[in-house]
């Protein structure tokens, strides 16, 4: 390899980092955002569920990153609804941590954006419906109520940020989202 196409590899690579740090702060802005002032988008069925709409589209959107940046954007997701909603709904939101990194890996290893989040909705839900119950509710009603309003949520979701994600890659704006980052590995 020539020195000039190793300086273009490293520029190229230094870039888009740049790109991948830059766009996971916006989504974890978002993630923080959403539950603080998007309330009038949450939807309330006792005894611990809620679901506020479009709230897993930053995480789900910071798969296509890395998994670095769906940990990061998956903890915003936790302090977001821990101090906006309650601590419940922020261990909650604590599984959007680890579906995110496991979305990534499955990504990175050259699944198809709708399978990755099919793949991890068990993992979701699953979580969300067991989370709950060092807090008083009983495991069946958390993964009854729980579990299958968070499938639902995680679908409707699911759509929102395929439409973005879809429309972002259509445009060439989404180069970051791709696997096929140009230099980068």
């Amino acid at each position: 390899m020539s020195l000039q196409v190793y300086f273009h590899y490293e520029r190229e690579r230094k870039r888009l980092k740049t790109k991948e740090l830059v766009i996971s702060a916006l989504l974890l802005g978002l993630a923080l955002a959403i539950p603080i002032y998007f309330g009038f988008l949450r939807i309330v069925i006792p005894p611990a569920f809620t679901a506020t709409l479009a709230s897993h589209v930053p995480v789900m959107l910071s798969i296509f990153i890395s998994p670095l940046s769906a940990a990061i954007v998956g903890m915003g997701s936790t302090i977001g609804f821990f101090f906006a909603v309650s601590p419940v709904i922020g261990a909650r939101a604590l599984s959007h941590v680890f579906f995110g990194i496991a979305g990534a890996y499955l990504f990175k290893n050259g699944c198809k954006p709708l399978t990755v989040l099919l793949l991890v909705l068990p993992i979701h839900a699953l979580f969300e419906g067991l989370v709950v119950v060092p807090f008083g509710v009983d495991w069946r009603a958390g993964l009854m109520t729980i579990g299958v309003g968070t499938v639902i949520h995680h679908l409707i979701d699911t759509a929102i940020t395929l439409a973005i994600y879809y429309a972002l890659v259509r445009s060439k704006k989404g180069e970051i989202l791709t696997r096929e980052k140009g230099f980068h590995s």
